[in-house]
């Protein structure tokens, strides 16, 4: 069930849960404030990537902070999210002026089944972050998905991906494995606790086949107010060697979140 729980700190801000999970986060009067601190990493590898509008496709929607983050810092952008669950999407359209986001539509459907059916070379960025039951489906994470999310992309064009993952870091390892068997220019954000295994968090992993601002983005993370780190190059591969990459044929989702992770 969804809910919204008012801030108290910001006259229009709100968390939406889903089944007492905090899925996200809006500020109606200020779309470019960014609560949490992962969305915060994604926006910034969003601001670093060439000015001007871009046509980006979301999969996961939630409450859509990041289209409108997208639509407030680049307006004129043309967007479009594929979000499976009609009736949260429902509820954000009616609660949280989604019809208001300019630019934007939302369209009813999987990752899977929403980038097939997109034209090759036609958007300019792609956004993962989707879960169901907090988990991220393990057919979003593979060298196929990887592989058609390319197709999509137009030269020059980026993949962002919010992984979530635990001590051992078994899984965002063979994401970014599978992802690296796709695009030659990988790199992963995280908090230093989460990349060394201690506990259970967001990594943010952009790819594209050239130019990320690596060094850019370098600079925020470690300026953010809670720092994070960014791994690239020759220490990304050493973090994942020996793992293998996901295939459609493991059917292996992300793994759940302890109950601790929300307290």
């Amino acid at each position: 069930m969804a809910e919204l729980i008012r801030d108290l700190d910001r006259p229009d801000g709100w968390l939406l849960t889903v089944d007492g999970v905090a899925q996200s986060y809006v500020d109606l009067d200020d779309p470019t404030h960014l609560e949490f601190d992962y969305v915060r990493q994604i926006g910034d590898v969003i601001d670093l990537l060439p000015s001007g509008p871009m046509t980006s496709l979301h999969i996961g929607g939630g409450a859509c902070t990041l289209p409108r983050y997208i639509a407030e810092t680049r307006p004129g952008s043309r967007q479009l999210v594929f979000d499976p669950d009609e009736q949260l999407i429902e509820f954000v359209r009616e609660r949280l002026d989604l019809r208001g986001v300019p630019g934007l539509r939302v369209r009813i459907a999987d990752g899977r089944e929403g980038i097939a059916t997109r034209a090759d070379d036609s958007a300019d960025l792609v956004v993962l972050d989707a879960f169901v039951s907090a988990s991220m489906p393990g057919g979003l994470a593979t060298v196929e998905f990887a592989r058609a999310v390319r197709r999509v992309l137009r030269s020059g064009g980026t993949y962002i991906m919010n992984v979530s993952d635990g001590p051992g870091l078994r899984f965002v390892r063979r994401v970014i494995a599978a992802v690296t068997d796709v695009f030659d220019d990988v790199l992963m954000i995280g908090e230093p606790g989460v990349l060394r295994g201690r506990r259970f968090g967001n990594l943010v992993v952009a790819a594209a086949d050239s130019g990320l601002p690596t060094e850019e983005l370098a600079s925020r993370a470690a300026a953010a107010v809670f720092p994070t780190r960014l791994t690239a190059g020759e220490k990304l591969r050493e973090f994942h060697r020996g793992a293998t990459p996901l295939t459609d044929a493991d059917q292996v989702a992300g793994p759940t979140p302890p109950e601790t992770a929300f307290t």
